[in-house]
């Protein structure tokens, strides 16, 4: 599962970024923001409800 900055999200979930580990929280539909460090890519998610 990779995901970028500004895309919306698919599944609510945490989702954890690809460069630094950083971990940003995300609902279902809302758009996804840059890490808390400014990086854009995700390469997981955890914590999905339902799962």
């Amino acid at each position: 599962m990779a995901a970028k900055a500004g895309e919306k999200a698919q599944e609510s979930g945490v989702f954890h970024c690809a460069k630094c580990s950083e971990k940003v929280q995300v609902k279902k539909g809302d758009k996804i923001p840059k890490c808390p460090n400014g990086h854009a890519t995700f390469d997981r998610r955890t914590d999905e409800p339902g799962r």
